[in-house]
């Protein structure tokens, strides 16, 4: 089934504006760079040169997702050891990117906050 999605290139004020429509989302300045967090937990960063962002990501998904998706995701060395993935804001449309906030959003939020907005989903569990 083929969906009709518009490829205007995303933006860091993109990611911004979608963040911080999640609940109970907050930004902070880490490490020189914008980060968004729910309840005081990190799930998203937008590294110094704007074309990228990090998110949260299971490492048994984020692998399937570089090998898949090359040009799209990778690791920053220094994440390796984390549950984090790199996404080329170039590779993405608006709707992707809502998709990929709304789930690193998942990740971080507790669960009376998931339970309170049924409308964002489940964290995935597979």
């Amino acid at each position: 089934m083929s969906k009709s999605r518009s490829r205007a290139r995303v933006t860091s004020d993109d990611v911004r504006r979608i963040a911080l429509a999640l609940p109970d989302t907050v930004e902070k300045i880490a490490w020189s760079m914008p980060t968004f967090r729910v309840s005081g937990k990190m799930f998203v960063t937008v590294p110094d040169d704007e074309t990228s962002i990090a998110v949260r990501c299971p490492k048994v998904e984020r692998d399937e997702l570089v090998l898949a998706e090359p040009d799209k995701f990778w690791v920053a060395a220094h994440e390796a050891g984390s549950a984090w993935v790199r996404v080329r804001l170039a590779t993405l449309d608006t709707e992707e990117l809502t998709d990929i906030l709304s789930d690193s959003w998942r990740q971080a939020a507790p669960p009376r906050l998931i339970e309170e907005h049924p409308e964002l989903g489940l964290p995935a569990s597979e």
